[in-house]
């Protein structure tokens, strides 16, 4: 039996005013998951497991017709009201679970699902269910957090060596290594390939960011000046394009595999 906090609404986890290194990060996931939709005028775009709306609304603010779906009701609730508050463009909301979208299927011309896969139960049926509608020529956009990145790594290591060669207990509470309790799936590249392959030809895998999350990076980013913090955080961000299994979030996109047909 699925259990799911359908009034859970996400404000608790979802960073506003953060470090300079989240804040990097989450701006470079959203713009390269918005630019790999590509969306503008005309063009149907589902977000699946929308949240509190952000994306949604940005990608009409591009001219695109755009469907939010998400199963807790009180952030759909929470989202419409953003909307109407900041006077936003049109949004259409729909109550859905990722692995049964209510839609037909080639019905949209880009499907984006950003940072919410490892959220759920049967993440490789929600990838099907994104390519199935997604159109024979659109695209489908996953935005995954990688917990084999080079961050991850490192905060392991140290975390070795202080229990093993010095003997020193590691801290109490979640490393960043560690998955959140909220995570069905502890996702790294190869993984994120394996299941997304099954549904689609990856046309697109890019990493985005490198460095959150390590021990005292948040706090040299903030001694340094801005413009010295930037020129750092894009420089390896560079790099993790080039290096997705390094970064801290895998973008990944590409077309649905041809269905197989039945005629009568």
């Amino acid at each position: 039996m699925r259990v799911v906090d359908l009034d859970r609404d996400m404000r608790d986890v979802i960073p506003t005013g953060t470090t300079r290194d989240s804040e990097f990060l989450f701006a470079r996931m959203t713009g390269e998951t918005l630019a790999a939709a590509r969306p503008g005028p005309g063009k149907r775009v589902l977000d699946v497991a929308s949240g509190l709306g952000q994306d949604a609304a940005a990608l009409a603010e591009r001219g695109a017709i755009t469907i939010a779906a998400e199963p807790s009701s009180r952030m759909s609730e929470l989202a419409r009201l953003s909307v109407s508050q900041q006077g936003g463009v049109l949004t259409h909301w729909v109550r859905s679970w990722s692995d049964m979208l209510p839609f037909a299927d080639d019905r949209f011309d880009a499907v984006i699902c950003k940072g919410a896969l490892d959220h759920f139960d049967r993440p490789s049926a929600a990838i099907a269910e994104i390519a199935r509608v997604t159109k024979p020529a659109g695209t489908a956009v996953l935005a995954i957090a990688n917990f084999d990145s080079l961050s991850c790594r490192v905060g392991r290591a140290l975390d070795v060596a202080r229990e093993g060669w010095f003997r020193r207990p590691t801290p109490a509470g979640r490393r960043g290594y560690d998955v959140p309790h909220d995570h069905f799936t502890r996702y790294e590249l190869p993984l994120m390939r394996e299941q997304a392959e099954r549904s689609l030809v990856l046309d697109h895998v890019v990493g985005v960011s490198l460095g959150w999350g390590l021990p005292k990076w948040a706090q040299l980013l903030e001694s340094l000046p801005e413009g010295a913090a930037q020129t750092l955080l894009s420089g390896l961000d560079w790099l993790a394009a080039r290096a997705p299994s390094l970064a801290d979030v895998v973008i990944l996109a590409g077309r649905p595999r041809q269905r197989a047909t039945t005629s009568a």
